[in-house]
């Protein structure tokens, strides 16, 4: 009679303790837009860090939509006590609610089609870039410095390690 096999002790490249991490660095730039998007063959890290970017979004955009004054004067210290002050905070409430919606679509992509998770990181990667882009077109007074103002390149950076991560193959492709 013999035993029945037990799990190997050691974390094996076919499981998903072996898919943290991509198998080789050379990206795969067909990646960005699989032909499946329903399957995803990168490493569980840029997953992760998705994943967890993305519920930091959901929480920044619930502020700006729920919080009195939408995070204006509270967290970007802009000065909402002058002459069209109300609308400053509508606006940060209508950014809240565009936030949300796109967090949201891309929580849904990131669950439902994972292979687009270097898709999801592209735009991720982008969206800091463009904000800075039109923060030094149409600045912005504050009274101080903004988290968001100050974590923006930080984050494109990370968006961009991700990204990078993300079309790097863990496996070859059948």
């Amino acid at each position: 009679m013999t035993e029945p096999a037990t799990p190997s002790a050691t974390p094996s490249a076919s499981g998903w303790s072996g898919r943290v991490l991509p198998r080789t660095l050379r990206p795969d730039l067909r990646r960005i837009l699989p032909n499946d998007p329903r399957t995803y063959d990168g490493p569980l890290l840029a997953v992760w860090l998705l994943g967890a970017y993305l519920l930091v979004i959901v929480a920044r955009s619930l502020v700006h939509l729920f919080a009195p004054d939408g995070g204006a004067s509270s967290i970007a210290t802009i000065d909402i006590n002058v002459e069209g002050g109300a609308n400053i905070v509508a606006i940060f409430g209508q950014w809240g609610a565009i936030q949300l919606l796109l967090a949201l679509v891309l929580v849904t992509l990131l669950v439902r089609y994972r292979g687009l998770t270097p898709f999801i990181a592209l735009v991720l990667a982008v969206e800091p870039l463009l904000r800075m882009l039109a923060g030094s077109l149409k600045p912005v007074e504050t009274l101080g410095t903004a988290p968001g103002a100050a974590l923006n390149e930080y984050m494109g950076f990370i968006m961009v390690i991700v990204l990078w991560l993300s079309i790097c193959p863990v496996r070859s492709r059948a």
